[in-house]
């Protein structure tokens, strides 16, 4: 099955190139399209100042991350994880070319997180799927029916987490189809149901299953309706399995 990583990173800065490092890294894993909780959060020390602009993004401070590891440190842990899988990203471009900074940093022999793994560009598939629309985060969420109205400040687990859930919606799973107006004005798209995840270590939910009189008043009750119907009802007229 294919290995997939949701990825984000939050940085100092908009720039490697002015010196600008990555301060926080946040990873989903999903094995064939299903969140599999083996996930990678790692808070780095960038060894220098955070922009104000940046800061406001995400409110991490240079002096909480005054005790974390430098991503020398945890560079190893990192690219073993994130190894051969396929990296599902929002503007790729941004988050890849911090990472290949990161990588030059070490030193030679590093290469690329391309030579490593696959690339996936979720803001050039939304784009090519809502061309002329916001195809940021907070757009897709609205769009697809998602829920983050925790996310206040943007956090890279937190937006992975979303980012995932946008995905697998973009991309044809987890929908619904409903029959009212609003799909026919939508143009028959598919509205999409909203994907929340249990706490951690929540007990799986009961199944609760129908009863002999329950079941027989169902079927009494789909019997009255399909009498009312001059033709019958067409759950009665289609064969089974259709």
């Amino acid at each position: 099955m294919t290995r997939q990583i949701v990825l984000d990173t939050e940085t100092t800065g908009l720039e490697p190139s002015e010196g600008h490092r990555i301060i926080e890294i946040g990873c989903v894993e999903m094995v064939g399209r299903r969140l599999t909780g083996n996930d990678c959060h790692l808070y780095i020390n960038p060894e220098r100042d955070i922009d104000d602009g940046a800061l406001e993004v995400h409110g991490i401070t240079r002096e909480f991350l005054a005790d974390k590891p430098t991503f020398r440190e945890v560079a190893d842990e990192f690219l073993a994880y994130i190894d051969g899988a396929e990296l599902v990203i929002h503007n790729a471009a941004f988050d890849i070319g911090f990472l290949n900074h990161e990588l030059r940093l070490l030193g030679a022999g590093n290469g690329r997180i391309e030579d490593r793994c696959t690339v996936l560009d979720t803001l050039a598939l939304a784009r090519n799927k809502h061309p002329g629309q916001k195809n940021n985060l907070d757009a897709l969420c609205r769009r697809y029916g998602i829920d983050n109205s925790h996310r206040e400040l943007h956090g890279a687990l937190l937006d992975a987490q979303i980012l995932a859930d946008v995905y697998l919606i973009m991309t044809g799973g987890q929908t619904r189809l409903s029959l009212g107006g609003s799909d026919a004005a939508a143009g028959g798209e598919a509205q999409a149901e909203v994907i929340r995840r249990l706490p951690a270590g929540r007990p799986a939910l009961t199944v609760v299953r129908a009863s002999d009189a329950e079941r027989a008043a169902h079927d009494a009750k789909l019997a009255a309706l399909g009498k009312a119907c001059e033709e019958g009802a067409l759950w009665t007229r289609q064969p089974p399995g259709q």
